[in-house]
């Protein structure tokens, strides 16, 4: 069943819409709404103080919404496709608002002692490797499993399981540069924003590994063989 999703209140205030849907930042930032300095004041008042309808930013805001519930695919192929629109469209949509939202904390916030020095690098640095690592899933491996596979598919899907673990490290050193994404009591809307969208981030790339290393890399991997423990007796019961 899908986890029903709850609607955009425009009477809430803006700021408090930015903390809690990633990826509402990037929508305000192009209307040109305030939703740090000014994010106390409701979403539909910020929109008419700009001459803004409301309808359509709350269906654009409605679109950004997750659902917890676990899919169920026919075929390994709609499982790809799922895969390419959930995760790898959705992970190109968050890094680069990530990175401008962490420069921004990073250079307003430079002298306070718990600001995450080096956070849009590294964020940086994690959006060239994932982006490439999608590339190679789009354009070599997801191709060669909508094929059916073959005998040699399990060299490209241990190779992206070898990069999985490589961005598993990589949500390591976020939550250790960022307190585990806590911001400090007195942070302003656009840190929380930026850790509220870092959590988003950090929970989608681990279902996005689940998905591919625990239901769709299987389906082509062959199971081990079982030798027993052969005529020489059980070696592993010391006999």
């Amino acid at each position: 069943m899908t986890t029903p999703q709850m609607p955009i209140d425009a009477a809430q205030a803006i700021g408090q819409i930015a903390v809690a849907l990633p990826g509402s930042t990037a929508v305000f930032r192009r209307l040109k709404l305030d939703y740090c300095c000014g994010g106390q004041i409701s979403l539909k008042q910020a929109a008419a103080d700009k001459g803004l309808a409301i309808e359509p930013i709350l269906i654009e805001l409605a679109a950004l919404q997750r659902s917890d519930a676990a899919p169920q695919f026919a075929s390994a192929s709609e499982l790809i496709d799922h895969i390419l629109v959930r995760f790898h469209d959705v992970h190109r949509a968050q890094l680069p608002e990530l990175i401008a939202m962490a420069k921004r904390v990073e250079a307003v916030h430079r002298d306070h002692p718990e600001t995450p020095a080096g956070l849009a690098a590294l964020l940086a640095e994690i959006e060239g490797e994932l982006l490439e690592h999608m590339q190679k899933e789009e354009q070599v491996l997801f191709p060669m499993l909508k094929s059916g596979g073959n005998p040699f598919v399990v060299h490209p899907i241990g190779m992206m399981r070898s990069e999985h673990v490589e961005h598993g490290a990589n949500l390591d050193r976020l939550a250790a540069l960022t307190r585990d994404m806590t911001p400090p009591a007195e942070a302003c809307t656009t840190w929380r924003a930026l850790y509220a969208g870092l959590r988003q981030l950090a929970d989608d790339l681990v279902s996005h590994i689940h998905l591919e290393n625990n239901v769709l890399f299987p389906q082509f991997e062959a199971p081990p063989a079982d030798t027993g423990c052969g005529s020489g007796g059980c070696a592993c019961s010391g006999e």
